[in-house]
């Protein structure tokens, strides 16, 4: 999801159009990436349902192709499973919907932000003390506080036994007696009675209630990132009551006891779930969510043609999109068109980016050989991946590991195309007649299918023949990712995944830690599919993370970011701005990345067709 113009003159040419399609020609605040309506003027106006004629009531409509990857705020680790927990359950931290704030963590449940001003971060950086707002409920009943017991039990639940929160490396060795906690978690059992037990009888001197609404966090190291890491919904509060379910399971949510301005009414897995107003909700608590809506329907049974189709023509009971972009072929013509309702909106992403399996025992193990990795890398022709996608306005070139606007990111292109190198490499590997390689990828979107038969043709130019596994969106990492024998039995060899920034700017650790850390990182605790682990690169991580000052992680970082790609971890392929579309009757959207969609939270509804 870097760049290359053919000339100025083009460049100024396309600039127009998308800054035309990501503009607000809708005035009473619809459409486009600097949408901004109600939450961009007065955010209290916005909560009041008053700003610029917003309308409150009717029901939202929101398609999309497949389901959350889990319902459950400490779990899921899916930019629809947040679009849906934004709506259902709050964090310490988030992001507002507001155009010239959305990257600024702001308090959601914690009264105001941390310094050492105001006595919330210790001189030494390493203590955060936070208090939950007065009047910020559960959905219990009768309704009571979230308290800072409940903050305690949320941190606990993100590394249970059964599902854990798979960004756990994140955080893991940050916070004081976390990754202790966790690895005595590991041998608790995975029942609901025995993860309460556990997480009731052990405690956790990194994070401590000091009074009812006062919890004290401990870190190992200072962490000049730490409050936009606790936006993260796998650290926000729990209620005691979501111990009587498994983590991740579809009982818990249908079960869910939540915070938010909405609860969950129904939730039929991969078919659809119904939310409504949540009776214990405080809008004088919440400057984040307006909630104009009234009901919010995700139905989760359409494809990606279809969904464009129905917003575009203006069909009944079809708002937003879900899980889902545009279709890709679809994107230059609607900008050459003016759409207002699209928005071609830059994230913090490598999008799509290429996982090499280094546990595959196909082709007798070869991709767990670096000099193999780096072949196949010469191999992808980056430019025809790019150009199914959209081109380079849509799809600007990535060719390392963190994106532009993440703090360590410096230029590095260390595979061009050269299919004779392929061909060299692999024989002086040992393979000189070629590889046989199986793609995983989700058959459900267009840009994922078309990067698959991009790969498979330029491949077999090298001598490399691509076989694909189709998966659909709901088993691409339930059933294929986050099972490590799957990957070591040689289900998949490659296979092509989007990760974004957990947060904006100083984030590389979201990147790093997550994917490329070793052993810490392997599914199901981490999302380092491919099992890459370095020596190297593990220190410079190290090195990141113990640095006082931004300059200093930076440089850290990029010579992470250079020793990953010099192994050949992964092939990225783009910064994908992210295209997204509503229908008309749809105003104050405004695009959040972390959701990779409109903020569900905050739009309102065109009175005349506000889906019943």
């Amino acid at each position: 999801m870097r760049r290359t113009r053919a000339s100025l003159t083009a460049f100024a040419a396309v600039a127009a159009v998308v800054l035309a399609a990501c503009g607000t020609a809708d005035t009473t605040g619809g459409g486009g990436a600097s949408g901004g309506g109600a939450a961009a003027g007065s955010e209290e106006a916005a909560r009041n349902g008053t700003a610029d004629g917003a309308a409150r009531g009717g029901t939202l409509n929101i398609l999309g192709t497949s389901d959350v990857d889990f319902l459950d705020p400490q779990v899921t680790y899916y930019s629809a499973g947040y679009s849906v927990i934004r709506l259902l359950n709050r964090q310490f931290f988030d992001f507002p919907a507001d155009p010239a704030k959305k990257d600024t963590a702001q308090p959601d449940i914690a009264e105001a932000l941390p310094t050492t001003e105001n006595g919330g971060v210790s001189a030494d950086g390493k203590t955060y003390t936070l208090t939950i707002k007065q009047g910020v409920q559960w959905n219990t009943n009768p309704p009571r506080q979230v308290t800072a017991a409940d903050a305690v039990i949320g941190v606990k639940r993100s590394c249970n036994p059964a599902q854990p929160f798979g960004g756990l490396p994140d955080f893991q060795d940050l916070i004081a007696g976390f990754k202790q906690f966790c690895d005595g978690f590991a041998d608790a059992g995975q029942d609901a009675p025995s993860i309460k037990k556990y997480i009731e009888a052990t405690p956790l001197p990194g994070v401590v209630a000091k009074d009812d609404r006062t919890v004290v966090f401990t870190l190992n190291s200072p962490a000049t990132y730490f409050t936009d890491m606790l936006a993260l919904p796998s650290l926000s509060p729990a209620p005691v009551e979501n111990l009587d379910y498994v983590p991740g399971s579809t009982e818990l949510g249908q079960n869910l006891i939540g915070n938010g301005p909405y609860k969950v009414d129904s939730y039929e897995p991969t078919k659809r779930i119904e939310m409504s107003r949540n009776p214990a909700w405080k809008a004088e608590t919440d400057t984040l969510r307006a909630a104009f809506v009234d009901k919010i329907v995700v139905d989760e049974t359409q494809s990606q043609e279809s969904i464009q189709q129905q917003l575009q023509t203006g069909a009944p009971n079809a708002d937003m999109m879900f899980d889902i972009g545009t279709p890709p072929s679809q994107v230059p013509g609607l900008l050459a068109a003016n759409d207002p309702n699209l928005c071609l909106c830059p994230t913090n992403a490598s999008s799509p980016y290429l996982v090499y399996n280094t546990r595959s025992p196909n082709n007798n193990g070869a991709l767990a050989n670096v000099k193999v990795r780096q072949a196949v890398s010469y191999a992808i022709n980056r430019a025809n991946i790019v150009q199914v996608l959209g081109g380079p306005d849509v799809a600007p070139p990535l060719t390392h590991v963190l994106p532009p606007r993440i703090l360590g990111s410096q230029e590095n292109d260390p595979y061009p195309y050269d299919p004779e190198k392929t061909k060299q490499m692999l024989a002086e590997a040992g393979f000189p007649n070629g590889l046989t390689l199986k793609f995983l990828y989700r058959n459900a979107s267009e840009g994922s299918s078309k990067t698959f038969a991009t790969v498979q043709q330029d491949l077999t130019k090298a001598g490399i023949k691509i076989e694909g596994v189709p998966s659909p969106n709901a088993d691409f990492y339930t059933k294929y990712l986050q099972e490590p024998d799957v990957a070591q039995r040689g289900v998949w060899d490659i296979a092509s995944l989007s990760w974004g920034a957990d947060w904006a700017g100083n984030a590389a650790v979201s990147y790093f830690n997550p994917l490329l850390s070793g052993a810490p990182s392997f599914p199901p605790n981490g999302s380092n599919y491919g099992f890459y682990d370095s020596p190297t690169t593990n220190d410079l991580i190290k090195q990141a993370l113990a640095a006082t000052d931004e300059q200093t992680a930076g440089d850290a970082w990029a010579k992470a970011d250079k020793q990953a790609m010099a192994d050949a971890a992964f092939y990225p392929v783009a910064n994908l701005k992210w295209s997204t579309y509503h229908a008309t009757q749809v105003h104050n959207a405004v695009y959040l990345d972390g959701l990779q969609s409109f903020d569900p939270a905050n739009v309102w509804l065109d009175p005349a067709k506000n889906g019943g």
